[in-house]
C-alpha cells in the first residue's frame, strides 16, 4: 500500500502507530479543554487584525493577512454554540489547512502538544452537547479534565449549520 504523504508527515504517522499514541495541541474554550491533531495544524498566532467580512455567518469572524495569503478566520467559540468572548480579551488562533485553504481556528488560548495514548481514546458520550457531539470525534477523560478533539472537517461544513 502506498500513500501519497510527505516523509515527515509518513514518519511522524508510522511513530504514532508504533507507539499507540496520538498528538493533539490542545486550546481552551470557556474554560473546557479541546484538542486537534499536531498534524492538522500550520500556525499558532497571536492576536490578529481581522477584517469583517459582509453577510457572513456569525462564526466567520472575517479574514487575516498570513504572510500574503488570505485566510478566513472562524469563532469557534460561537461554532460551538457558547456565548461570545468579551471584546477587550485577548485571542489566539490555530492555522490549519483544510481542502488547501487557510483557516483561523479562534480561541481563548493554545495550550500544549499532548501525546496520549490511543487505548484512552473513547467515543463521544452520550451526555454531550448535541452540537459538540456533531463536531468532535471523541474524548480523552485526563487526570483533571476532559479533552474534546475536534474535527476539523466537521468544524468548518458550515453546510450543516445552515440546514440545521
Amino acid at each position: 500500500m502506498s500513500t501519497n504523504l510527505p516523509a515527515t508527515t509518513k514518519a511522524r504517522t508510522d511513530v504514532a502507530i508504533a507507539t499507540g499514541n496520538d498528538d493533539f495541541v490542545t486550546m481552551t474554550i470557556a474554560d473546557q479543554l479541546f484538542g486537534i491533531p499536531v498534524l492538522q495544524v500550520q500556525d499558532v498566532l497571536g492576536n490578529q487584525k481581522i477584517t469583517r467580512i459582509p453577510l457572513a455567518p456569525p462564526e466567520v469572524a472575517g479574514s487575516l493577512n498570513l504572510r500574503g495569503r488570505i485566510v478566513t478566520a472562524i469563532d469557534v467559540r460561537l461554532r460551538l454554540g457558547l456565548p461570545a468572548r468579551d471584546r477587550d480579551k485577548p485571542v489566539m488562533s490555530i492555522v490549519v489547512d483544510h481542502r488547501g485553504e487557510l483557516y483561523s481556528l479562534m480561541v481563548d488560548s493554545v495550550g500544549e502538544v499532548l501525546s496520549l495514548s490511543s487505548d484512552k481514546y473513547e467515543r463521544n458520550p452520550a451526555t454531550m452537547d448535541p452540537r459538540w457531539r456533531d463536531l468532535s470525534n471523541g474524548i480523552y477523560r485526563l487526570d483533571e479534565t476532559l479533552l474534546v478533539v475536534l474535527e476539523v472537517s466537521k468544524l468548518l461544513n458550515f453546510a450543516n449549520l445552515e440546514a440545521a
